[in-house]
C-alpha cells in the first residue's frame, strides 16, 4: 500500500475530487457513495472501484494536476 503526505487542505481536496467525480458518474446519491466506501472487515472498500477513485483523488492533488472532474484547476 501506497502512503502519501498530505496536509488537511490537501485532504479536503481530493475529498472533494472524490465527490465531485462521483456526482457526475452516479448523480447526487449520497446513500449509495457511503455504501461505496464502507470499510469492511479485510479493509477493502464495499466497492473495490471506490478505493481506486478514491487513490486517483489523491495522487491527482498529490502531483498537483487540475480537477477535471470537477472543473477546477484545484
Amino acid at each position: 500500500m501506497s502512503r502519501y503526505s498530505m496536509d488537511e487542505r490537501e485532504a479536503f481536496m481530493a475529498m472533494s475530487r472524490f465527490v465531485w467525480q462521483f456526482a457526475n458518474r452516479a448523480g447526487d446519491d449520497l446513500l449509495t457513495l457511503l455504501g461505496d466506501i464502507g470499510i469492511e472487515e479485510d479493509g477493502g472498500t464495499t466497492d473495490p472501484a471506490a478505493w481506486n477513485d478514491w487513490v486517483a483523488c489523491v495522487r491527482s492533488v498529490v502531483d498537483g494536476a487540475g480537477d477535471p472532474a470537477a472543473g477546477s484547476a484545484g
